[in-house]
């Protein structure tokens, strides 16, 4: 018998006969949110079972220059145009499928190019924490 408990934005389905100990989310499933770079999947928002939030993000090509004071985003690109890339600071990095990149906070970045990341939020997502100058 699966139990099954809402989540801010996402299905979470806890295991069978080990309540709690594991999490699963179908993303399709989990309705979309506007963020700076598109639009965002949000995922494990509310358990304590994973330290950060998951996010399957369609990033447009209108996408915001920000920051985060606290968070560290892992960028792991699933599809993009040819000639994407990354602004970090000043620095502009070409990416492609399969390519990953690591944003401490305090970096100014965002994606050139249509794409689709998936991104590991550490610690949870803080809607309070994007910063724009």
């Amino acid at each position: 018998m699966k139990e099954a408990s809402k989540s801010q934005n996402s299905e979470s389905v806890p295991g069978k006969g080990d309540k709690g100990r594991w999490l699963c989310v179908d993303f399709s499933q989990v309705q979309p949110v506007r963020c700076p770079c598109g639009m965002a999947r949000r995922a494990f928002t509310d358990t304590d079972l994973f330290p950060g939030t998951i996010h399957v993000t369609d990033i447009s090509e209108q996408a915001r220059l920000h920051y985060h004071r606290k968070l560290t985003e892992t960028y792991y690109i699933l599809e993009c145009q040819p000639g994407a890339q990354i602004q970090l600071d000043e620095t502009f990095l070409d990416v492609r499928p399969g390519s990953c990149v690591v944003i401490g906070p305090g970096v100014r970045h965002r994606a050139i190019g249509r794409m689709k990341v998936l991104i590991v939020v550490l610690p949870k997502f803080d809607p309070n924490d994007e910063h724009f100058d």
